[in-house]
């Protein structure tokens, strides 16, 4: 997956995760605190340019990991932008332009600092922070499952089109929607099978109880963390810069 890819080939994958995670925490206050669409589209090229250029990910890889969720900000935008007139019907509401401004800008800059996070950070890392911030520990369990199943879902996918290329499976529009609705079918009996695999191979090793991982050791954490303190007090600043 793109995201794993890019956490484990950062420059920042020796930072310690609670001082990106200071810092993320710090950028989505900064985008919130924005006094205008302006300072948040500053907070937003911000964030990136520190993930892209400080942490060495590929704007490649980001604009495509970043793609979806913009796409579905924009949609959200022009619905926004429509009204409904009990006498004309749906009408364009350019009277909404500066609440919808506000809340794209506000959105691209807490989405560009979560993105900051998770391209930088493996979820190894994230288990151990939130563990060491008391978060129960069946919810962290819980994330760790529903991860695991994601690169299950994706391994399946892959091997189910795979062999229906092979057959020809889209060589008209027709096959195509019948190799739509059989991946469909295939997918959820190969999920559950895998599930269940999974379920069995932690009883036969006695799993019972809560997952454990090797805690990472981080040699400068309490430095990294004062720096990124003082990162994120620059973006509160920004965010207040109205000019």
């Amino acid at each position: 997956m793109l995201i794993e890819q890019a956490a484990y080939a950062n420059r920042w994958r020796g930072v310690s995760p609670a001082a990106k995670a200071a810092f993320a925490l710090a950028g989505l206050l900064a985008a919130f605190a924005a006094v205008s669409p302006g300072a948040a589209l500053r907070l937003a090229l911000c964030s990136a340019m520190l993930t892209c250029v400080g942490a060495g990910v590929p704007a490649g890889l980001y604009l495509r990991v970043a793609a979806p969720a913009v796409g579905f900000l924009a949609l959200s935008c022009v619905g926004l932008l429509l009204a409904l007139d009990p006498d004309s019907g749906w009408r364009w509401a350019p009277e909404a332009w500066p609440q919808v401004a506000a809340l794209a800008g506000r959105s691209l800059a807490a989405l560009a600092a979560l993105l900051g996070l998770v391209l930088t950070t493996p979820l190894s890392d994230l288990i151990a922070l939130l563990r060491r911030l008391r978060c129960p520990a069946v919810l962290l369990d819980l994330m760790v499952l529903c991860y695991r199943m994601l690169f299950v879902f994706s391994q399946a996918v892959h091997e189910v089109r795979t062999a229906q290329q092979a057959r020809l499976g889209d060589a008209t529009l027709r096959h195509s929607l019948r190799s739509l609705g059989q991946l469909t079918a295939n997918l959820a009996l190969q999920v559950w099978q895998r599930a269940q695999a999974l379920h069995l191979a932690a009883l036969a090793r006695n799993g019972d109880g809560s997952l454990r991982f090797l805690t990472p050791q981080f040699a400068h954490a309490g430095r990294d963390t004062a720096l990124a303190v003082l990162a994120g007090g620059g973006l509160l600043i920004l965010a207040r810069w109205a000019s």
